[in-house]
């Protein structure tokens, strides 16, 4: 993830909507792709202060009326303007949460900042991904919702259903329980699942790996996926999920699993091992960008898998040293075994094959 800076030479990162220290607004120029500072332009808009752009830009609406998101749309020439326009990553949110449940707004915006972190590294990384109104081959979509306890209701119209909110991919549908939003509520599973970590951006990562699993090898490279991650069909999904929850992780998993859930289907190996990938690049273009690796590479993309995983595991020795001397858990995995490697070359080549040149960010 790259920083920028403000107008005042202050750093810029990729959450901001304010700078820190003049307190100027900013927000994610569409234009010249950037966090830059954006003031008043007098027609009810704004302008970009990045001296290479200078465009005229408005606030998507979830920035200007809930402030969930800082990202900008570029004005169409001569007003009026349109101030209740989304951005390109908000038009993919077809379900928010019940903003008049009190917390519930602090929790859309993690996960929109979540949210938009996943896309703009499979932006990064030139993955293909669309919406419905863009006719997309398989529209891309995210619903973020909460659990809802059945009650009594007055009347004669009885009881009133509950649902219960499952995290997980369906047909390019992302759905992302409002719970794990929560740091208690999602310690409380981290805890419960054995899990090493639980983030929200974890969640997306994995999920949209199941997502790519339709989009790029369903259909289409159904035979090299089984050579590497065994046979989908067989045993069945629902089959596959009633041995785990009964019998546990394959034993010695860690030999050849990214993971233990890993383990439970070849499908879950692929979304778990996706997520990985995704969570490695994300955290070298970072390093990367804060001048944290000592071979810095001038394109990550198209840096060989075996350079990526010698800097990865360089990078984690330091940070997971970082971690211990303050008795926090170790940050990033040092090594990965032989068959996940080959997974992760698996994953690696099928983007490579995938990528879309120069794709807006």
């Amino acid at each position: 993830m790259k920083t920028f800076h403000c107008t005042c030479g202050n750093k810029l990162f990729f959450e901001n909507s304010f700078c820190v220290s003049c307190n100027r607004e900013v927000g994610w120029c569409p234009v010249c792709k950037g966090m830059h500072a954006i003031e008043l332009d007098g027609k009810g808009g704004y302008t970009c202060t990045n001296p290479q752009c200078q465009s005229h830009v408005v606030k998507c609406y979830n920035y200007s009326a809930h402030n969930v998101c800082n990202r900008m749309i570029e004005a169409p020439q001569g007003p009026p303007h349109n101030f209740y326009q989304l951005c390109r990553y908000c038009q993919l949110t077809e379900t928010i949460p019940d903003l008049s449940v009190e917390g519930n707004a602090q929790k859309w915006y993690h996960l929109e900042i979540a949210k938009r972190r996943l896309l703009y590294l499979l932006d990064t990384l030139g993955l293909p991904y669309g919406s419905k109104a863009q006719n997309f081959e398989l529209p891309l979509s995210f619903d973020f919702k909460e659990d809802i306890e059945a009650s009594p209701v007055l009347g004669w119209i009885g009881l009133e259903k509950g649902e219960k909110v499952f995290t997980g991919h369906a047909d390019g549908k992302i759905t992302i329980n409002l719970s794990e939003a929560d740091p208690v509520e999602r310690e409380k599973l981290r805890v419960a699942f054995g899990e090493t970590q639980r983030t929200l951006i974890g969640h997306f990562r994995h999920e949209v790996g199941h997502y790519y699993w339709q989009l790029l090898v369903q259909g289409k490279d159904e035979e090299a996926y089984k050579a590497i991650f065994g046979d989908h069909e067989n045993p069945s999904y629902s089959d596959a999920m009633d041995q785990y929850y009964r019998n546990g992780p394959k034993a010695n998993w860690a030999l050849r699993y990214i993971s233990a859930y890993a383990t439970m289907h070849s499908w879950e190996d692929f979304a778990e091992t996706w997520g990985t990938y995704l969570d490695m690049m994300a955290v070298l273009d970072t390093a990367d960008n804060q001048d944290l690796l000592e071979l810095p590479s001038e394109d990550l993309v198209d840096t060989q898998l075996e350079e990526m995983l010698t800097r990865y595991a360089d990078l984690s020795l330091k940070v997971n040293e970082v971690n211990r001397s303050l008795g926090l858990p170790d940050l990033l995995p040092e090594t990965f075994s032989q068959p996940v490697i080959e997974k992760l070359r698996y994953i690696h080549q099928l983007i490579q094959r995938n990528r879309k040149r120069n794709q807006e960010l």
